[in-house]
């Protein structure tokens, strides 16, 4: 058997002699034979395949224990684990990406740090949650306080209800974490994280709990929005109101592709088939936006029991009127139920005030 050089070897594997002698000390790549005289290190020809997988695998970032169990692996499941691997990259440099792009607005706006929002503004709000007149269970969740409010929509199902309470309970953990708006953000999105976790912890043999969530955290006159599934969160500002998030729907990335206009979108029979959900599948990607809060701003979120029966110029109305949180969240579950209420309704109002 002819064996190589560790300079040679390494020509061939496009690594260097000291990445090889990396490998061989951590037990990833040890040499055929070492010279009993020199100490040199032999390689057989035969090591070559592994040694080009693993210097791949670095190449797409991969730290060396996770590449020792991808190189232990047969061909089909190391394809499954790199993939695995790519996608948490993917969401990790998503996630980064939306981070500095706050900060490169924030910057662009004549800022030079992302300081601490000043108390200059409270919250009054309220939530409410409706079975509707078809569903025997609600597995809608929604939670308002001063700094978190939150609605979570829990896919039919035994497991539905319990997902989505516990994606809201994992947000609260945030709640009265005392953070400066440069931080908001990060807390955030680490929340969801925990709450993807959580729920993923309640899938059984005979049920995969799925959940929707969309939230907004205050700090000051700053808040943070957090958003996945088709939960939405809606801005009244000025007489005009603004949807905040976008459906994450089969149906609306076929609009976006043209492929499907918006009326023949909202009568689909798959409308509600999510893309993007807390428990559905793989690694979650959260949308995630920074706002400033001013006095005067009324907040809607709430679940498709809502929005998906009940019109933008009807929402406008019964947001516009002059009654309080607690009021118009009644109003708007009744026209939900006017409508039929064919889902369970969830919705949470908020207005915000000068301190």
């Amino acid at each position: 058997m002819e064996l190589w050089t560790i300079g040679a070897f390494a020509q061939a594997a496009r690594l260097t002699p000291k990445a090889l002698r990396l490998y061989d000390q951590v037990g990833l790549l040890p040499p055929a034979a070492v010279d009993p005289e020199s100490g040199y290190r032999l390689y057989d020809p035969d090591q070559l395949p592994l040694a080009r997988l693993v210097a791949q695998l670095r190449r797409i970032g991969m730290p060396l224990a996770q590449i020792r169990v991808v190189c232990g692996l047969a061909p089909a499941a190391a394809a499954e684990a790199v993939t695995a691997y790519w996608q948490q990259v993917t969401a990790d440099t998503a996630a980064r990406a939306r981070l500095a792009t706050v900060l490169v607005d924030h910057l662009s706006e004549g800022g030079t740090t992302m300081s601490d929002a000043k108390p200059t503004v409270a919250v009054r709000y309220a939530a409410g949650c409706d079975t509707g007149a078809v569903r025997a269970s609600n597995e809608d969740a929604a939670y308002a306080s001063g700094r978190l409010l939150a609605v979570a929509d829990g896919m039919r199902g035994p497991g539905g209800a319990a997902a989505s309470a516990a994606a809201i309970d994992a947000l609260r953990t945030v709640e009265l974490a005392d953070v400066p708006a440069a931080d908001l953000l990060t807390m955030l999105a680490g929340a969801v994280t925990d709450a993807e976790r959580t729920v993923r912890a309640l899938e059984t043999d005979e049920d995969q709990p799925v959940t929707t969530l969309t939230a907004l955290l205050f700090s000051g006159s700053r808040l943070a929005l957090v958003h996945v599934g088709d939960t939405r969160a809606y801005l009244l500002r000025g007489g005009e109101l603004s949807l905040l998030t976008q459906d994450h729907t089969w149906v609306q990335a076929q609009v976006e592709q043209g492929r499907l206009d918006r009326d023949q979108a909202a009568a689909h029979p798959q409308r509600a088939v999510l893309v993007r959900a807390l428990g559905g599948g793989r690694q979650v990607e959260a949308d995630l936006a920074l706002r400033t809060a001013l006095p005067g701003d009324r907040y809607l979120l709430c679940s498709d029991g809502l929005s998906a029966v009940v019109g933008r110029a009807d929402l406008l109305s019964t947001l516009s009127a002059a009654t309080d949180p607690e009021q118009t969240v009644r109003a708007l579950i009744a026209l939900a139920e006017a409508e039929g209420a064919p889902d369970n309704i969830a919705c949470v109002v908020a207005d915000v005030i000068a301190a």
